[in-house]
C-alpha cells in the first residue's frame, strides 16, 4: 500500500503537475483511509479493499461532524487513487466504481461590489516599498484578470509581456491561455518590476510574484494578503482570491461581456463551468430587460 500510495504522489506532482497543496491534500485523504481500512478490517492491501470499507470509513467521517462537502472532497481523492491503480493495473475494478457523492446545499457565493473593488484599489493605504506595491498588484492582477490563486504563484517571470500587454498563464490541466492585460495593470507591473529588481538576493527569480526576501509565494501567504486588506472594505466574511476571480466574471457580465467570451478568460474547458457566475449578473439582466422590452412602461 505505501508503494502505491508514493507511487501516486509523484504521478499527481510531475504527470498531472499539481501543486504540493494540492498533492499533500490528496495523500493524506489516502492515508486517513489506510489508517481507518487498517485499523477497523485488518487490512492494507489495495487488492481486498471493497465498497463496504469505504462506506464504513464514509460514516465514521459523517458521525465525527465532517459536512458532506468535506467528505466528497476526501472520497474524491480516493477516488483518484483508485483510478490511479486501474491505470497502473494494480487492480482490475475500482471499489467506488457505483459511489454517490453525498448530497450538499448550493452555497451561493457573493461577489464583491464594484463600489467595494474600487474602494480596495484607490482607498487602502498600501506601503509605498516592495510590499505595498506587491500586495496592490495582487489584489488588482486577481481582479483584472481573473486568474487562479495557483496560476498567480507560479506565473512565470517571462510570461509576462508589456510590450503586447498580455500574460501567458498556465491552468488547470497545464492548459494555456493568453489574458490581455489592462494599461493601469502595466502600469503597476512595472513599477513593481523596478521594486523587484532593487531585491538584494532572488532565489525564486523565475517566478514572477515572490517575497521581500525573494522566494516563491506560498498559498497560505497569498490567501492572508488578500483576506487582510479586502476585509477593511467589505463585512463580508469570505475575502479570499477566488471570491476576486468571481467578482471579474459577475462584473464582466454585467457589463455586458458575452458568456464564451469569459469562459475563455477564466479557462474554463466547458460553458457550465462559466454559468455559475450568471447568476449574479440577474439584476443588471432584469434592467437591460426592462429598459429594452417595448412592453415596460
Amino acid at each position: 500500500m505505501d508503494t502505491y500510495i508514493n507511487a501516486f504522489q509523484n504521478y499527481l506532482s510531475k504527470e498531472k503537475n499539481y501543486s504540493q497543496h494540492t498533492v499533500r491534500a490528496y495523500v493524506d485523504d489516502v492515508l486517513s483511509f489506510q489508517n481507518f481500512n487498517e485499523l477497523a478490517f485488518q487490512s492494507r492491501a489495495v487488492s481486498s479493499v471493497n465498497y463496504q470499507q469505504i462506506r464504513s470509513w464514509i460514516v465514521t467521517l459523517v458521525d465525527a461532524g465532517l459536512e458532506n462537502s468535506s467528505v466528497n472532497r476526501k472520497v474524491s481523492s480516493l477516488k483518484a487513487f483508485y483510478k490511479f491503480l486501474l491505470k497502473v493495473k494494480a487492480i482490475d475494478v475500482s471499489p467506488l466504481l457505483k459511489h454517490k457523492s453525498l448530497k450538499t446545499p448550493k452555497k451561493l457565493q457573493i461577489p464583491f461590489s464594484e463600489k467595494e473593488m474600487d474602494a480596495a484599489l484607490a482607498s487602502i493605504d498600501f506601503e509605498g516599498n516592495f510590499n505595498g506595491i506587491r500586495d496592490h498588484l495582487l489584489i488588482e492582477m486577481f481582479y483584472t484578470t481573473g486568474i487562479r490563486r495557483a496560476e498567480l504563484i507560479y506565473l512565470q517571470t517571462s510570461n509576462v509581456d508589456l510590450q503586447n500587454k498580455t500574460i501567458k498563464v498556465v491552468g488547470k490541466r497545464n492548459k494555456e491561455r493568453i489574458i490581455p492585460i489592462l494599461p493601469n495593470l502595466a502600469s503597476n507591473i512595472e513599477k513593481y518590476w523596478i521594486q523587484k529588481s532593487n531585491l538584494e538576493h532572488i532565489t525564486d527569480n523565475a517566478f514572477f510574484f515572490v517575497t521581500n526576501k525573494g522566494l516563491k509565494l506560498s498559498e497560505t501567504f497569498v490567501y492572508r494578503k488578500i483576506n487582510l486588506y479586502l476585509s477593511t472594505v467589505s463585512e463580508k466574511v469570505k475575502t479570499s482570491p477566488h471570491i476576486l476571480r468571481h467578482s471579474y466574471a459577475t462584473h464582466l457580465l454585467n457589463n455586458g461581456a458575452d458568456l464564451n467570451s469569459v469562459k475563455e478568460l477564466l479557462g474554463h474547458s466547458s460553458l457550465a463551468s462559466t454559468q455559475v457566475y450568471t447568476h449574479s449578473s440577474l439584476a443588471a439582466l432584469k434592467k437591460v430587460y426592462g429598459n429594452a422590452h417595448p412592453r415596460n412602461q
